[in-house]
């Protein structure tokens, strides 16, 4: 027992695997890698492989089914060299000359245990500290029914005991039955996944189904795979991340803005600002990141909707010095494409801006571009919740922004994550002596007081102007209110602005 606990813990060569298996894998043990064809096993297995080489290890990889000339292209094309790398392979003759220097084999002219016999012998004098098997459906064919394969699969288990070489079984799930009896012989199950979408990117994912005195991340995890090899983006948990900070409240840059909300948003709670299509909710959102970056503080801008260009055209029309702040590296704006990028993805990138670069203050514009990058709805809102409380414990000040569907009248929201937020501010139209105008009121606030006030509000030169509380109207909400007074409160004409 004393041995079993000191068991040295190996890296993958993917970071993102190591941080949900709390380390790395146990070494000198059996693993079983496991997913269709295309999910990025073979890329897995590379980079398990170099990550050994780097340690000085010797490494081995036994294919069944693919030519040397074939892995090796696929390590060349991530820019990979497999000097040093010996590769074993098992295919018909035909493919290479009789004059090829590795030793061929065509497994299906072979009995299992003949094969199998070569495959030790090949071990032995390799004697490598790390093997990938590619793959075990050519075994499974030549074993023919489920009792001899499971036997060879224990032979080969046995073959390393006693040996220092960790392994990796490779399955490509060609077998409709059977398979989960490899479940019980290995020492872990990792199970790769690709899905595809009705539009856009594939999204693949990664689940470790087992792992024997290891504590892991559960459930699932995005990842994607580009030239380099996987990068995996581990299932956010926001309860291991917390930091000591001061709630207080920040400013918008608008003195009116923060009296109606009480004196301002505080740091460590989440904003949703909510209304129409041009009402102003990124205008309103923008403000504070630009306050905060005047401040010397650092804010991030993910953008679903918008162009990067289209937002400084719109700040720069409004005198808010939003370029200059961009070009300093206090602002940094990143364009997010909904039809290319996971949501596991995404709060990998939201991590990066906060725990890197040290932001401040978060803007998420639009959450109805972020519902657009979910499969299901259902997982959006255990994300969505994950990220706000995270970024909730960190001290930050996010600012989410959501658009209704509709311009006036009865309006409905795509999806209600009013509950998450800390703060809801409404932005509506409303029309008034024949003019199109728009009021603001903060209608839930949980860290402290905020006005129950609506107040007419305009975008103008310099950004928000936000005038007194309408309260000679009724109804205002509704968007076509009744006047009820006898004097005119609504605010002078400041000039026309672009708005959003």
């Amino acid at each position: 027992m004393l041995g079993e606990r000191t068991v040295e813990r190996i890296a993958t060569g993917v970071a993102g695997l190591d941080n949900i298996l709390g380390g790395g894998l146990d070494a000198d043990r059996l693993y079983l890698i496991e997913g269709m064809p295309g999910t990025g096993k073979t890329t897995l297995a590379f980079q398990f492989l170099l990550e050994g080489m780097r340690h000085g290890e010797r490494v081995l990889y036994v294919t069944l089914s693919e030519s040397e000339a074939e892995l090796r292209l696929v390590a060349a094309r991530h820019g990979w060299s497999m000097a040093g790398v010996q590769i074993f392979q098992l295919v018909p003759p035909e493919v290479h000359g009789p004059d090829r220097e590795v030793t061929l084999f065509h497994p299906a002219e072979m009995e299992l245990g003949e094969t199998t016999k070569m495959i030790f012998e090949q071990l032995t004098k390799a004697d490598p500290a790390r093997v990938v098997f590619d793959s075990l459906s050519e075994l499974r064919l030549l074993a023919q029914d489920s009792l001899r394969y499971r036997r060879q699969i224990l032979a080969l288990k046995h073959f390393f005991m006693g040996r220092k070489c960790t392994v990796l079984l490779l399955d490509d799930l060609s077998a409709q039955t059977g398979d989960l009896q490899l479940h019980s012989i290995a020492h872990g199950v990792i199970l790769l996944e690709q899905l595809a979408l009705d539009y856009g990117a594939e999204r693949r994912r990664l689940r470790v189904v087992k792992m024997r005195g290891i504590g892991f991340r559960g459930g699932y995890h995005d990842f994607t795979i580009k030239q380099g090899g996987l990068s995996i983006f581990p299932r956010l948990i926001a309860a291991e991340h917390h930091r000591v900070f001061r709630g207080e409240a920040v400013r918008s840059g608008s003195k009116e803005l923060d009296a109606l909300l009480g004196g301002g948003l505080h740091r460590g709670t989440s904003t949703l600002l909510i209304g129409g299509a041009g009402v102003g909710k990124s205008t309103v959102a923008l403000s504070y990141a630009v306050t905060a970056a005047e401040r010397g503080e650092r804010a991030m801008l993910f953008i679903f909707d918008e162009g990067v260009g289209t937002i400084l055209r719109r700040t720069e029309g409004l005198n808010i010095p939003l370029k200059a702040h961009v070009d300093a590296g206090r602002i940094v704006i990143q364009q997010i494409d909904p039809a290319e990028m996971s949501p596991g993805e995404f709060a990998a990138v939201v991590r990066d801006g906060v725990e890197r670069q040290e932001a401040t203050v978060v803007v998420i514009d639009s959450l109805n571009g972020y519902l657009n990058a979910m499969p299901n709805e259902k997982f959006l809102m255990l994300q969505m919740h994950e990220l706000l409380s995270y970024l909730d414990q960190l001290g930050l000040v996010t600012i989410l922004v959501l658009a209704q569907h509709g311009l006036t009248g009865p309006m409905q929201t795509p999806l209600d994550v009013s509950y998450l937020s800390d703060t809801v501010i409404m932005l509506r139209y409303f029309e008034a002596e024949g003019l199109v105008r728009r009021a603001v009121s903060v209608v839930k606030k949980r860290s402290g007081y905020h006005e129950s006030a609506i107040r007419e509000f305009q975008l103008a030169k310099g950004g928000l102007v936000v005038g007194p509380p309408l309260t000679q109207f009724r109804g205002i909400f509704t968007g076509t209110p009744n006047y009820v007074g006898e004097s005119k409160p609504l605010m002078a004409e400041l000039g026309d602005a672009t708005s959003s």
